[in-house]
């Protein structure tokens, strides 16, 4: 297989990769106020393509943080123990929000390079059709 398809191929999983990171990151926030709920996280690792012989990343696991849940004292919520107490959800808005700045700017790098290789492929064409 041509580079170009390994490069394109390998920023391609990069973009699904991080695409499913933005997701879970979208997930974490919207239960940020649910309470009881835990964190969930996510793992990537290695993979290779036999098709185009590239090497590229995929979501290896998605699993909870286990951290501590904070507890509130909240007698009247309707999912109050017998103390009063609530535990709310162990989410991080400002954790979350930086994450997926994070993920956003590996995704648009991997679109960058899927892009340039894309570019200089159909450059290759252009110069052998002459």
């Amino acid at each position: 297989m041509n580079p170009f398809s390994k490069s394109m191929d390998a920023a391609a999983s990069g973009m699904r990769a991080q695409g499913f990171r933005i997701r879970v990151v979208s997930e974490n926030i919207a239960n940020v106020d649910t309470p009881g709920y835990h964190r969930k996280t996510i793992s990537f690792g290695n993979v290779f393509t036999q098709r185009t012989g590239a090497t590229g990343v995929r979501v290896d696991r998605i699993g909870l943080d286990n951290s501590a849940l904070e507890m509130s004292h909240n007698p009247a919520h309707p999912m109050a123990d017998e103390d009063g107490n609530v535990e709310l959800s162990n989410v991080s808005l400002m954790t979350e929000m930086a994450d997926g700045r994070e993920a956003n700017r590996s995704y648009e790098a991997n679109l960058a390079m899927f892009q340039q290789a894309r570019k200089m492929y159909s450059s290759l064409l252009s110069v052998l059709n002459r």
